[in-house]
């Protein structure tokens, strides 16, 4: 597997830092021990070196992943996948509540998923309402 390095991904990231924190592109070299040549460039659309890539992404303290691509997968993964990431990371929910959180989405999802397999147009459930009676 051969992985890139996202450089408008990088370049912005670094801008948004940079412009947050009001420094010029200058200071933000200096602290993060890398040339000032080595931004231009970058902002230019060339590719930093190794050591010019983990001191940047130190500098942002973000992982290295977030700025890296990889060709033979999925640029990212599944929304059943995103959702449950985001739902186990939340400390304001029980995990009782997280599990019936998940349950839903996973049902959500196989509805959606078999919808498009019956070439379903996201109408009515039918007869999913139907049990009262």
């Amino acid at each position: 597997m051969s992985g890139r390095i996202d450089l408008p991904r990088l370049t912005g990231a670094l801008d948004d830092q940079r412009a947050a924190r009001g420094l010029s592109w200058r200071q933000v070299a200096d602290e993060a021990d890398v040339s000032p040549s080595l931004l231009s460039r970058m902002r230019n659309g060339l590719r930093p070196d190794l050591d010019g890539f983990i001191a940047l992404v130190q500098w942002l303290g973000t992982p290295a992943e977030r700025f890296t691509t990889h060709p033979d997968e999925d640029p990212e993964p599944a929304l059943e996948t995103q959702l449950a990431m985001l739902l186990r990371a939340r400390t304001d929910l029980a995990e009782a509540d997280k599990e019936y959180l998940l349950e839903i989405v996973g049902a959500t999802m196989r509805r959606i998923s078999r919808n498009r397999t019956d070439g379903a147009d996201g109408g009515s459930a039918g007869g999913a309402d139907q049990d009262e009676g």
